[in-house]
């Protein structure tokens, strides 16, 4: 480039940053995105260290998240499809990750589940976290039957189901066992 346009260069590139819009924000530079990734990447890193530290600023969830990280390790969840974390309202954003499991696979229904991380963010800090998902009807009639024909279950592995049991890796493989008991009392057809 010949010296002589040089200053129109630059004042051209100059004025191209007074643009009235900007670009959108990608979800990498949001501090609240960030944050709601880096608990994703906490969570299925199956260390509970990580993921009190990336819940530090909500401890009212981290029992519940905690055990259900234990069952999700224990359960051998594998990511298939991790979607971007979103928001979805001002200071609430939700993850949604499909999962391979030994749970739905036990019940055989060829379906794999999408758990959703429901975060709540203030100041890009997660406050709160709860997580919901679409299991298959087939899921509740088989935890419905195992609390009946196999209740000890509950009793003992699962004691504290999702309210801070202190074995959710032990329950997890119990469940897992009662499912596959469940789909073996099922009729055929």
């Amino acid at each position: 480039v010949p010296m002589r346009y040089l200053p129109a260069i630059i004042m051209a590139f100059g004025l191209s940053g007074c643009s009235t819009t900007s670009p959108p924000e990608p979800p990498s530079a949001n501090p609240s995105l960030m944050a709601a990734e880096k608990l994703i990447d906490a969570f299925y890193s199956f260390d509970p260290a990580q993921l009190r530290a990336a819940m530090a600023d909500a401890p009212d969830s981290q029992q519940a998240l905690l055990f259900y990280q234990g069952w999700a390790e224990g359960g051998n969840y594998v990511i298939l499809n991790r979607q971007p974390c979103q928001f979805v309202s001002e200071g609430e954003a939700t993850c949604a990750i499909t999962v391979r499991d030994d749970l739905i696979a036990a019940l055989g229904t060829g379906f794999w589940v999408t758990d959703k991380f429901h975060l709540t963010m203030r100041e890009g800090q997660i406050v709160a976290v709860h997580n919901s998902s679409n299991d298959p009807p087939d899921f509740e009639l088989a935890l419905k039957w195992l609390q009946r024909e196999q209740p000890e279950v509950m009793t003992g592995p699962c004691r504290g189901f999702f309210a801070g049991g202190p074995t959710p890796g032990d329950c997890v493989r119990a469940v897992v066992g009662g499912f596959n008991a469940y789909r073996a009392a099922r009729p055929a057809g």
